[in-house]
């Protein structure tokens, strides 16, 4: 079948008509395994231009006051709540999650435009009175400029919105580089942020590869880059704009683990680690990779696992019947089945095999695998070892509530954590012990609320920062510290020493 659409980049304001681009790439639809469409890649010419808008409209949009940013913010929340719908759509449609799930990372991204929204008391800054004699002394937080956002293909919506929202309200410009596998969400977005009313200019999107990031990476007018994606692009992203003189906030990979406590309740937990091992067919940064079962609740915990599988429903992202879809390409699909061989090879039992499960409606020729579950995995394994990225659920077996300890924070990766109990002091100290930046205590996916900060420790965070709440304001602005002295008649003489607070 012929593809049916063409995705170009969004610059000052309206599609890219700067001629046809020199290479492409090709859109595919998961479920069946077709060619969708074909999208625009950046070269450095596209770059330029995009950065040399953003350049251009940001002194008009700094000097915007703070009750227009976010008059602009609160008619672009508007317009995405009405929009929502449509958006997941063509998420589900590129990506290949169910409409559901999609529906709700829009409903997540919309938390944090409702929080910018909030951006006239977010700038305030701090004021000192009489430091000095006659002298006051405040603090003030600026916009940087043209800044860029690198997101993943697992959330086109969510992450970017971590990132744009609080970036533009807080009087940057701002340009998106999503990824290739699903780019028309973000041009969706770019459509209503025009709609809203935000300059041209403020707000720009840039399709492409290596090519088009390096691009961002090394101009020197982007002055800030957030990235979110896998560990070693993010080592790459934190190191190459940092050595162009960049702020940068890079959050990598993940390999988050729960915990069950012999206390625990296993019908919540093994409910909890269902959901959020396969939602979105394990394709989030966040998703519970390992559940680490604590002696001796692992083969009951198991069988509630196998139960639960047993009932979900695999098909396209458009059958409202369908809980979990398929993967986002065919090459992934291919590397996250080769851990279930792998898995077994190196000593793990293959409890459920993901390759049998059936898929409504057949599955044609799509990125099919469905939920599977590796039990008796050890840390030496490679499906321990590796951010798999899919649905693929690894049980480990410890002695002890110390040993479960000991393999969390011996593990590179320090993104997100659970543990289900039902033991107020245990969980108290698992908050307090485990090194991990995200945890949460019988919830399964802890991804704070729009007004508290996003982001890892270890190999899951380069750069100081997390994603949005206050740290985000912080990223996207530079304090300036402003020392005063008005209504004195007489400035007092030349004093060659040192100034005082006197």
């Amino acid at each position: 079948m012929s593809t049916t659409k063409h995705v170009t980049h969004w610059i000052n304001g309206k599609p890219f008509d700067g001629g046809a681009a020199e290479r492409q790439g090709v859109i595919f639809e998961p479920s069946t395994g077709r060619e969708s469409g074909t999208v625009d890649f950046a070269g450095q010419a596209e770059v330029d231009a995009a950065v040399a808008a953003a350049k251009a409209a940001f002194p008009a949009w700094r000097d915007a006051s703070l009750s227009q940013r976010s008059r602009v913010l609160f008619r672009f929340r508007e317009l995405l709540t009405q929009h929502r719908d449509e958006i997941a759509r063509l998420i589900s449609a590129e990506h290949g999650k169910v409409v559901s799930d999609a529906a709700g990372e829009v409903a997540r991204g919309l938390e944090v435009v409702e929080f910018a929204c909030g951006i006239p008391h977010l700038l305030k800054g701090g004021f000192s009175e009489n430091v000095s004699t006659r002298v006051d002394a405040y603090s003030i937080l600026q916009p940087l400029g043209p800044v860029a956002g690198i997101t993943p293909f697992n959330f086109p919506a969510m992450v970017p919105m971590w990132m744009f929202p609080v970036a533009i309200a807080c009087g940057n410009t701002f340009i998106l580089k999503p990824s290739e596998k699903d780019p028309s969400a973000s041009i969706r977005l770019a459509e209503l942020w025009a709609e809203a009313g935000l300059p041209d200019g403020v707000f720009s999107v840039l399709h492409g590869d290596k090519a088009a990031v390096d691009g961002l990476l090394h101009h020197p007018d982007v002055k800030a880059v957030s990235f979110v994606g896998s560990t070693p692009i993010a080592r790459y992203i934190y190191e190459t704009a940092a050595q162009n003189g960049k702020r940068v906030q890079a959050l990598g990979g993940a390999k988050n683990h729960m915990v069950v406590l012999p206390d625990a309740d296993l019908d919540l937990a093994a409910d909890a680690a269902v959901s959020a091992g396969f939602g979105s067919a394990g394709e989030r940064c966040m998703a519970i990779s390992v559940v680490v079962a604590v002696d001796p609740v692992g083969d009951e915990l198991l069988a509630k696992v196998k139960e639960r599988v047993a009932g979900l429903k695999i098909g396209p992202g458009d059958n409202p019947e369908s809980e979990m879809g398929p993967l986002v390409t065919r090459q992934h699909r291919d590397k996250v089945a080769s851990y279930l061989d792998s898995g077994v090879e190196q000593g793990a039992t293959l409890a459920i095999d993901g390759r049998e499960t059936p898929v409504l409606g057949g599955g044609g020729d799509g990125f099919w695998l469905g939920p599977t579950v590796l039990d008796h995995v050890k840390p030496e394994m490679d499906a321990y070892q590796d951010e798999i990225f899919g649905p693929v659920l690894s049980v480990v077996r410890v002695g002890s509530y110390e040993e479960a300890m000991a393999l969390l924070n011996d593990n590179p990766y320090g993104n997100g954590t659970a543990i289900f109990t039902n033991d107020g002091g245990a969980a108290r100290r698992f908050q307090n012990e485990v090194e991990v930046g995200m945890v949460g205590i019988n919830v399964p996916i802890p991804v704070p609320m729009a007004y508290y900060s996003f982001g890892g420790w270890k190999a899951s965070l380069f750069g100081d920062s997390h994603a949005h709440g206050m740290e985000g304001v912080h990223f996207y602005t530079r304090t300036k510290a402003v020392t005063a002295r008005w209504l004195d008649p007489s400035h007092g003489g030349v004093n060659l020493g040192f100034p005082t607070n006197g």
